[in-house]
């Protein structure tokens, strides 16, 4: 099953213990027996994953999923706040890299006239702010 589902035991375990994957029947040896649909299952949960859904995510995707046509509002709605997280997280990003890039840029400059502005940069950053009283003297 771990095979065909192209994940390892232990994280069929895992969905177990989490209740994304129903705990399969024993064989008489004590070998787990998954049904077909299982396999089917993982491969949604790996997928999901992908998009970047959490396994909270996944485990409400998968109740919609056993809800029929009128669950499709549910799902939908997941989607949105995923495309929405995923739109913050670019700007950060995209923030991140132009900071950085400004940075980076500043070391054109020859050797012998350059403080690294990427140190004073972060060294700013974790200055800590004026007190109160400093503000009043």
């Amino acid at each position: 099953m771990a095979a065909q589902a192209a994940v390892n035991a232990q994280t069929l375990r895992y969905y177990e213990r989490r209740g994304l994957l129903p705990e399969p029947d024993r064989s008489a040896s004590g070998y787990r027996a998954y049904p077909p649909e299982a396999v089917r299952r993982v491969r949604f949960i790996k997928r999901a994953q992908e998009l970047g859904f959490t396994l909270d995510d996944i485990e409400t995707l998968l109740h919609l999923a056993d809800g029929g046509p009128d669950s499709c509002d549910g799902v939908r709605a997941i989607a949105t706040a995923k495309v929405t997280d995923l739109e913050e997280r670019i700007a950060d990003l995209q923030a991140l890299w132009d900071g950085l890039t400004r940075l980076v840029a500043t070391c054109e400059k020859p050797r012998a006239e350059r403080e690294c502005p990427i140190l004073h940069e972060l060294d700013a950053a974790i200055a800590p702010p004026p007190s109160v009283a400093d503000a009043t003297s």
